[in-house]
């Protein structure tokens, strides 16, 4: 059964080593394509702090405030990036939903605006949990 157990793994491994190589591949030939749209999408400075800050640890109202808009705003861009692709949906505790960015603005050469204000230390302590 070891024996197995041993050849199952060293399996997985490679899998996971070719499919790490197809992604490489993957966003090396799109990246100019996936710039496009984050641009396109992500038109405005706020949106593009939004985005940056969307890593599915932090709520509406935090992304909000980073951003300086509204976390009503902040819902609705989640539910469009989600739709278009450069985001997915987290399941957080007590049911709601959050945004995860799939991909960073800096690995396409797109600066990140500095956000609007800063949290304080019990609202990063309380994302964290």
């Amino acid at each position: 059964m070891r024996v197995d157990e041993e050849r199952n793994k060293e399996k997985l491994d490679i899998v996971i080593s070719l499919l790490e190589e197809i992604l490489r591949w993957v966003k090396a030939a799109n990246k100019s394509s996936i710039k496009e749209l984050l641009l396109r999408l992500l038109s405005s400075d706020e949106e593009k702090i939004a985005y940056e800050f969307s890593d599915g640890e932090r709520s509406s109202r935090e992304v909000a405030k980073l951003a300086g808009v509204d976390h009503v705003t902040i819902a609705r861009w989640w539910r469009m990036w989600i739709g278009e692709g450069i985001a997915e949906s987290v399941s957080v505790r007590g049911g709601g939903k959050r945004a995860k960015r799939i991909f960073s603005l800096e690995d396409f050469g797109i600066t990140v605006p500095a956000p609007k204000q800063s949290l304080t230390e019990e609202e990063k302590r309380n994302s964290l949990q």
